[in-house]
């Protein structure tokens, strides 16, 4: 079965880059400095951030749906970055957490749930995606529980 992975779009996050801290904080975000390899993973492009790179730590609601589903939770961005947008393909980023991918119908209610090794999405993906009644998924960083990506049939 083939899959297509997709990271957030830049563009709602772009204007909070050029935001003083003051403003940051009304809108619930943080500006920081990444300290650490694999510590910032940006959610658009996908990748980690790189030491020294600036992010904005930032509530996003990732499951916007009239379900008790519906959720919402702290994420990274990283100025000037892509969107990632593939098919049968897992960014380096997903690849090397471990992971908690969610299946939903659509009308937003879950049809699946499993802890795996980034290692082993390609499989885990196939098997949650094998239940018709799944339209998508969701795969977060399983240990801080934050919103990845976004996973659909291809």
């Amino acid at each position: 079965m083939h899959f297509r992975i997709r990271g957030l779009p830049a563009e709602p996050f772009a204007g909070l880059f050029g935001l003083a801290d003051a403003e940051l904080a009304q809108r619930f975000a943080l500006r920081r400095t990444a300290d650490a390899a694999h510590g910032y993973p940006c959610r658009i492009s996908l990748t980690d951030a790189q030491v020294g790179d600036e992010v904005i730590l930032v509530n996003y609601e990732h499951l916007a749906v009239a379900t008790p589903y519906r959720s919402r939770h702290a994420i990274y961005v990283r100025a000037g970055e892509v969107r990632f947008d593939a098919v049968d393909a897992v960014p380096d980023m997903l690849r090397r957490r471990l992971l908690s991918l969610r299946g939903f119908d659509a009308e937003g209610m879950m049809t699946s749930a499993d802890v795996v090794e980034g290692r082993e999405l390609e499989a885990a993906i196939a098997r949650q995606l094998a239940d018709p009644r799944t339209r998508y998924l969701h795969a977060h960083i399983a240990r801080p529980g934050c919103y990845a990506a976004h996973i659909e049939r291809a």
